[in-house]
């Protein structure tokens, strides 16, 4: 047996979900199964004019199935969103929700159907297992292969007035059903598509090194880091590739299955606090900051580092820690510059002076609780100066 197996109590959940070529299609009979008369359709005007919301319109009208849209969803999605949704979802007397979009809407329609079977506000529930009742039955076209958020416990939503972004984690966000069509994901264009496939790769790496993994989330994690791989240098160079957009979309699944039950660590941390004070793209931010807490936290755990870069097509056995921690973070940064993402921080507005309070924001997200390596608020000031 080349691995101890661990034992430890670990629970896995996920959804229902259906792969492959016109998933989206199903919407409407997924609905109709909930017994849902009426769905909150909840999108981006992005995703509208690409014409997916209307591929799943069509699938709601052959069902028979009243629907309203709601399309007022922004990147970094913000709370007086999720209030405006959850007023519409209530004022047109819906019964489920149907998210169309990446991770942005797939939130926003989390805390729509957080707020509509609880009440409040969504800034109440910050945290972990701070959700009392189900949400409304949550189906989920993702058209991104990046968030994984159709399949994960968490939601995360912008609150401006602190301007924070706040990580809510509980077993009752994780969606009913996710239709995972990689069509849809045609229409991103080269930048998006990396930084999404980034943002994917930076889930099965935090999840794998997470204090919280197990058998079963290492199985998929180190399954993503082979499809993303294998896919997303060749996909930014051929966008209608069907093959290239399953092996990305399959990568993307396998690391949102790892990363909802394993968590994730300080990427997600720091790159939430980028997020929430400046509203810097959140899949750029993960693929910038990887490097530098993998080599800040190789150390805690060099083992599962080295079968990681193993994933990756990069040997280790006969190297020392240090050079295979160096040989680790080349190919990482290798990867994000191979897909031309080349940028620091400090060129997507971050400066210096921002620092203390963005690390003083990252010491409080949960992300942080699954790290490898205890943090102190001095480290992650650390870890910006090395990425800005």
């Amino acid at each position: 047996m080349t691995h101890k197996i661990e034992l430890e109590l670990r629970k896995f959940v996920a959804p229902e979900f259906v792969f492959g070529t016109n998933a989206r299609f199903l919407a409407g009979r997924y609905v109709r199964n909930l017994g849902a008369r009426k769905v909150l359709v909840v999108t981006d005007r992005g995703i509208l004019e690409a014409g997916w919301v209307s591929d799943v319109i069509g699938s709601l009208e052959d069902e028979g199935i009243a629907y309203s849209v709601f399309p007022d969803v922004t990147p970094n999605p913000r709370s007086h969103e999720v209030t405006a949704g959850a007023e519409r979802y209530r004022t047109e007397r819906c019964e489920a929700i149907l998210a169309v979009g990446g991770g942005s809407p797939t939130d926003c329609a989390k805390g729509i159907g957080i707020v509509s079977a609880n009440g409040g506000d969504i800034l109440e529930y910050e945290g972990a297992d701070k959700v009392s009742f189900p949400l409304p039955p949550l189906v989920c076209v993702p058209t991104t292969s990046g968030s994984s958020a159709d399949v994960s416990q968490f939601a995360i939503i912008t609150d401006v007035p602190r301007k924070v972004k706040i990580a809510i984690v509980s077993k009752m966000v994780v969606p009913d059903v996710a239709l995972i069509d990689p069509v849809t994901t045609t229409s991103m264009d080269r930048e998006l598509t990396a930084h999404t496939g980034l943002d994917a790769f930076s889930h099965a790496v935090e999840s794998f090194a997470s204090n919280a993994h197990s058998p079963i989330t290492d199985t998929h994690a180190l399954e993503a880091i082979r499809f993303i791989c294998d896919a997303l240098g060749s996909v930014v160079d051929h966008l209608d590739d069907l093959q290239l957009r399953g092996g990305m979309m399959l990568g993307s699944l396998f690391a949102g299955l790892a990363f909802s039950n394993a968590s994730l660590g300080a990427v997600h941390a720091m790159a939430h606090s980028l997020g929430g004070l400046l509203d810097l793209p959140h899949g750029e931010c993960n693929a910038i900051l990887l490097e530098h807490v993998v080599g800040y936290n190789f150390d805690a755990t060099p083992g599962r580092y080295r079968r990681l870069a193993a994933a990756m097509g990069t040997e280790t056995c006969d190297l020392s820690d240090a050079d295979a921690r160096e040989a680790l973070v080349g190919r990482i940064a290798g990867l994000r510059r191979s897909v031309g993402v080349d940028v620091t921080l400090g060129a997507l507005g971050m400066r210096r002076e921002d620092i203390t309070e963005l690390a003083a924001n990252a010491m409080n997200d949960p992300c942080l609780i699954t790290n490898p390596r205890k943090v102190t608020q001095a480290d992650i000031e650390k870890v910006y100066e090395r990425a800005i």
